[in-house]
């Protein structure tokens, strides 16, 4: 057998392509892949969060909330309304709502993880009746009702011990420290939808209550008022429910949908929130 030793041509194992050029496909690649498994933890989380017992989320967010059996006399009488509003919409035996009155100018409510509901003096001090300020709290109560925080939460871990999982960084911290952030825990940021679904709920349940949904939006007209004036700063209470016009123009679609009364007589509120150094 006749053995030969041929020359081999340059450049037989390199490509044409620019090395730049491949580096870019290669990371648009894995970029790729890792935005379409990011979008389904996402989905995931959001099928499987509203499985967690309640029982779990009151057991996080009492290590970063404390309870006060001394409440003010303006959480005596949110509770109050919370109360009535609960009776109207069906809440789970397990679930208990608890009201929290924080005296200071800003101009926002929320809803977090174990049924807690905080609500600013700022908010409460434009509040223009009673019907408006129970619409606010069933909005809030809805959102527990619909496992809102949890899913938000539960999205939020999913996704960090991913992104912690493949980054190398030690992933129990990293969820630990998203866990354990008591920014994240109390103001968690909700979808469209989930805002939505909210004031579907609230506003049946504030018609159960009333017989009728005046003033109801009442609090959304008057901040989008307020936002109109006011060029430089957005009321808190519209960044953290971003829907605008769109929301008062829905509820009233609800309203004749349903052949609601939306012209009838508002209850005043009977209490004051004015803050007593003005």
């Amino acid at each position: 057998m006749e053995y030969s030793n041929p020359e081999i041509p340059e450049g037989i194992n390199t490509t044409e392509e620019h090395p730049l050029k491949e580096f870019a496909i290669l990371s648009a690649g894995i970029i790729g892949v890792i935005v379409i498994v990011v979008l389904i933890l996402s989905l995931l989380a959001e099928i499987l969060a509203p499985r967690i017992p309640f029982s779990m989320e009151q057991e996080l967010a009492s290590k970063f909330i404390s309870s006060d059996d001394n409440q003010s006399e303006q959480e005596i009488y949110l509770t109050s309304l919370a109360e009535k509003m609960s009776a109207q919409m069906s809440l789970p035996e397990e679930v208990q709502i608890s009201m929290h009155y924080v005296d200071d100018e800003i101009e926002n409510a929320f809803a977090t993880l174990g049924g807690h509901i905080f609500i600013h003096r700022g908010l409460l001090e434009i509040m223009p009746n009673e019907n408006a300020l129970s619409m606010v709290i069933a909005h809030e109560i809805a959102h527990i009702q619909h496992r809102h925080p949890v899913i938000a939460m539960g999205r939020g871990v999913v996704i960090a011990l991913f992104l912690a999982t493949i980054t190398g960084i030690n992933g129990d911290r990293f969820v630990g420290g998203l866990v354990n952030n008591a920014g994240m825990i109390t103001v968690l940021g909700f979808s469209r939808e989930q805002e939505r679904e909210a004031d579907k709920t609230a506003l049946t349940a504030v018609e159960k209550h009333y017989g009728h949904v005046s003033g109801a939006s009442d609090l959304f007209s008057a901040m989008l008022g307020v936002d109109k004036e006011n060029l430089v700063k957005t009321p808190q209470f519209l960044n953290t429910h971003p829907l605008g016009n769109e929301r008062i123009e829905t509820l009233n679609q609800q309203a004749f949908e349903n052949g609601w009364e939306t012209n009838a007589t508002t209850t005043a509120l009977n209490i004051s929130f004015k803050n007593e150094l003005d």
